[in-house]
């Protein structure tokens, strides 16, 4: 357990925040897992100040029982404190705000944002510092290594936001440069918990409990943040949590693995409407049957031929009939 502001936080495995993935019917599946921590997608300052609709979307969402944060991004210290002020205004349910100084994505970098924030470690403290200055719920940060093997600069920057007030830190083990591409360089982080005073979290490549387990060790982190591995396998994080309690992993299935499609495929229709949210699960739906013999077909049906959610029931009865089931 872990002190985070006012939460006692009683699990060790973080859903990440993750473009286009972490939606409110998203979280409320994945939670279902055991996270003890979630967040919105990346919310631009800019969008909030400048009122878009979209953007309104993103911070529009009811109390949930895990404790849940507004990731937002931007440039400008004021512009966080504009921001932060809409958001209080605009959804009392809002537990927490977390700043993106990791994504490494160009268009995100190139207005100054995401790990480009790396670059200037006072800066990063400055945003924290005006936005602990209108908000007293808990602020956390998502950074990297640095911005290339070059520029490592993970320690500055952790000590520019510890003195600045932050909550919590979570660090991506690669560089800007790295992308998502290569291993995570874990054993930069060695013992990184040790050299701390807040909350770690640590992030990259945690695609089975060994992989949690060992990020942790190497690290001495309150908690993993689990992102790509856990689309489509929640039962990750289950097992992240049986694993680090010495007890049995939950072995997965077609027939769970239909049923946790079908699950979160309605609740994401129930969510953005049937049209929006069937385009959205083309690109989810498949992620389920990765690894599953003779599924080929199913996945691709199911990224290319569905349009309503009885599509997608029918998609199974079809390839059910065509299969056997021992094949899986």
């Amino acid at each position: 357990m872990f002190k985070f502001g006012k939460f006692d936080i009683k699990g060790k495995v973080v859903l990440a925040p993750m473009a286009g993935y972490t939606f409110n019917s998203y979280r409320d599946f994945m939670n279902k897992f055991g996270t003890c921590l979630c967040y919105t997608e990346m919310v631009s300052t800019s969008g909030l100040i400048y009122d878009n609709d979209l953007t309104k979307e993103y911070i529009t969402f009811p109390k949930s029982n895990i404790p849940t944060g507004v990731q937002l991004f931007g440039s400008e210290p004021d512009d966080f404190i504009k921001a932060i002020k809409i958001c209080e205004e605009h959804n009392p349910n809002i537990d927490f705000y977390d700043v993106n100084m990791a994504c490494p994505v160009n268009k995100v970098t190139k207005t100054g944002a995401g790990s480009s924030l790396l670059k200037d470690p006072l800066r990063c403290g400055d945003i924290i510092r005006a936005m602990k200055s209108v908000t007293d719920k808990p602020v956390s940060a998502k950074i990297r290594l640095g911005w290339s093997d070059s520029s490592i600069n993970f320690l500055e920057v952790i000590n520019e936001l510890e003195k600045a007030g932050v909550d919590l830190i979570a660090i991506h083990a690669r560089t800007k440069a790295d992308l998502y591409m290569g291993s995570p360089k874990y054993h930069l982080l060695d013992n990184l918990k040790d050299k701390m005073n807040v909350p770690l979290v640590v992030s990259g490549n945690i695609f089975a409990p060994e992989d949690a387990i060992k990020a942790l060790q190497i690290t001495k982190a309150d908690a993993v943040m689990v992102a790509r591995g856990g689309v489509g396998n929640p039962l990750l994080i289950l097992n992240i949590n049986h694993a680090l309690n010495d007890e049995p992993l939950e072995e997965t299935n077609y027939e769970k693995q239909k049923q946790y499609c079908l699950e979160l495929a309605k609740l994401v229709v129930e969510d953005k409407g049937e049209r929006i949210g069937i385009r959205i699960f083309r690109s989810m739906g498949p992620r389920f049957f990765n690894g599953f013999p003779n599924s080929k077909k199913l996945k691709n049906m199911i990224a290319s031929s569905i349009e309503t959610y009885q599509d997608l029931i029918d998609i199974f009865n079809e390839y059910e009939r065509e299969e056997i089931k021992n094949d899986f």
